[in-house]
């Protein structure tokens, strides 16, 4: 006897699209317009002037040695004619990460807050984990056609368990004796929450956000299949004419677009930035105090 799952799959998938197709409308519009503004925004920037804000941000959070290193790479990016589609790239990690952690973030809190909660979530979580990334590109380009905006969605499902899980992670590992004090002074849940726990959980959460960040661009690169767009274009006509050049060329801006990506936003868990501490040491020192 065969059970065929797949057939299962298929007829709540056809069920989906007959019966939800106005809801599934206006979650392509709701996307599209995050993706589509974002993408106004970051096209319109002029290289020097993009360059020049990813060197402050590096300066500021990481430090000069980096900041100079953020600025060749970049401009070895642009020398490689690679500047907007890098820029489109980056559009689509962003938007994808910022639906990730509006979802991400409360789904983590609910695990936090609750066990029933946890064992409901977590075994869907392992599911969105394991799935070869290939496989959620299928109904979403079935139920949103083809373009940035199931890329995005592709992208966040394939993104999101990092957050959620080192958000749970976080809030349970603070310190009982910091909630039992907040108990004590009469802090409802609510201000437990974001007074007590979520501060005291931060680095975690950065942690989930870095790793949330960096599995969206590897999945925007492989959601150029279904018409995202970006560097991944670069790679994928680069597979399909066997270009060895042109796939170097695209991998060698993916690898620099996360490396600085990572290295800023890993930065953000860190209490004094070395920007900071080098070049005002008096204000960093009254920071920690």
């Amino acid at each position: 006897m065969n059970f065929d799952i797949g057939d299962g799959v298929d007829l709540a998938v056809n069920y989906i699209l007959d019966n939800f197709s106005p809801a599934l409308d206006f979650i392509a519009a709701a996307i599209g317009l995050v993706t589509g503004s974002i993408q106004d925004v970051l096209g319109a920037l002029p290289m020097p002037a993009g360059i020049a804000i990813f060197i402050l941000i590096s300066l500021w959070r990481v430090g000069f040695g980096f900041a100079v290193f953020t600025g060749a790479a970049l401009w070895l990016v642009g020398l490689m004619g690679l500047w907007p589609a890098m820029m489109e790239t980056l559009s689509l990690v962003i938007a994808s990460t910022i639906i990730a952690m509006l979802i991400g973030l409360p789904l983590g809190i609910a695990m936090a807050s609750k066990d029933s909660v946890a064992v409901v979530v977590r075994p869907i979580l392992d599911l969105m984990q394991t799935m070869p990334a290939f496989v959620y590109l299928i109904p979403a380009a079935m139920f949103f056609g083809l373009g940035a905006v199931p890329g995005t969605i592709a992208t966040v499902i394939f993104s999101m368990p990092p957050v959620v899980r080192l958000t749970n992670l976080g809030i349970r590992q603070v310190d009982t004796e910091f909630v039992e004090a907040g108990h004590a002074f009469g802090c409802t849940s609510t201000q437990l929450l974001f007074k007590v726990q979520l501060p005291n959980a931060m680095p975690s959460i950065m942690a989930g956000t870095n790793q949330t960040i960096m599995l969206s661009l590897s999945m925007v690169v492989i959601a150029s299949m279904i018409g995202a767009g970006g560097i991944g274009n670069t790679v994928l006509t680069g597979i399909q004419r066997l270009d060895v050049g042109t796939g170097f060329e695209g991998g060698l801006a993916v690898v620099i677009l996360a490396v600085v990506l990572d290295r800023i936003t890993q930065s953000f868990g860190k209490e004094s930035p070395s920007f900071w501490r080098r070049f005002f040491p008096k204000a960093a020192r009254q920071k920690t105090e």
